[in-house]
Order: C-alpha cells, then sequence, then structure tokens
C-alpha cells in the first residue's frame, strides 16, 4: 500500500503545477484524499480534499480559486492543479487517503488520514 506524491519543481510566480498523487497497492475508489503543504519552520496545513463521490472542500482561504483537486480513478490518480503560484505557496506538498470518511466527506486534519505519501517539493520563485 503506497502513495506517490508527484509533479512538484521550480515555477515562477504567476505559473502552474499539477501534482500527481497516485496509489499502488489498493484502488482510490474507496479513499476520500487529502491534500496538504508544510512549509519550512511551519507546521503541516490541510489545503483541500475530495471525498468518494467527487466532492471538494477546501480549508485554506489562501487556495481557494487557485488549485483544484481532480481524481481520476481509471488511473488510480488524483490531481492537484495549482495556478497563479505565489511564493508564499513553496512547500513541501503531501497526499494522504482515508477510508474511513462517508461517501461524500473528507477533512483537513492530518490524524483523520491512513496513508501518506513521501511529498513533492514545489518552489515558486518571485
Amino acid at each position: 500500500v503506497q502513495l506517490q506524491a508527484s509533479g512538484g519543481g521550480l515555477v515562477q510566480a504567476g505559473g502552474s503545477l499539477r501534482l500527481s498523487c497516485a496509489a499502488s497497492g489498493f484502488t482510490l475508489d474507496y479513499y476520500a484524499i487529502g491534500w496538504f503543504r508544510q512549509a519550512p519552520g511551519k507546521e503541516r496545513e490541510g489545503l483541500l480534499c475530495i471525498s468518494r463521490g467527487g466532492g471538494t472542500q477546501y480549508f485554506a482561504a489562501p487556495v481557494k480559486g487557485r488549485f483544484t483537486i481532480s481524481r481520476d480513478n481509471a488511473k488510480n490518480t488524483v490531481y492537484l492543479q495549482m495556478n497563479s503560484l505565489k511564493p508564499e505557496d513553496t512547500a513541501v506538498y503531501y497526499c494522504a487517503a482515508s477510508a474511513d470518511f462517508s461517501w461524500s466527506s473528507c477533512a483537513h486534519t492530518q490524524y483523520d488520514y491512513d496513508y501518506w505519501g513521501h511529498g513533492t517539493q514545489v518552489t515558486v520563485s518571485s
């Protein structure tokens, strides 16, 4: 059972990146997925999540309107599309999965999630 986040890199302010969260060893259809990030010297924060049914919840006001989450169950992958990136978006980004939510629910608290990817670094230059 493994999650792998990828797609990070160095981008200029105003640019875009799409992160992927791919699962191996289990089927993401049965899991809610959350995206989190952790900047240097800061605590890990929940950004947004997608329920098993495809509903999205945002937990971090600074990313609303710029970040979107989607899932492709056929590819066993969840995506985080990040647009209009800012230097303050610089962080390690993590995806996490949990099978404990109902069809339409997910959450922003890291303790609600059972499986975590290793994270992918996103650096936004000014």
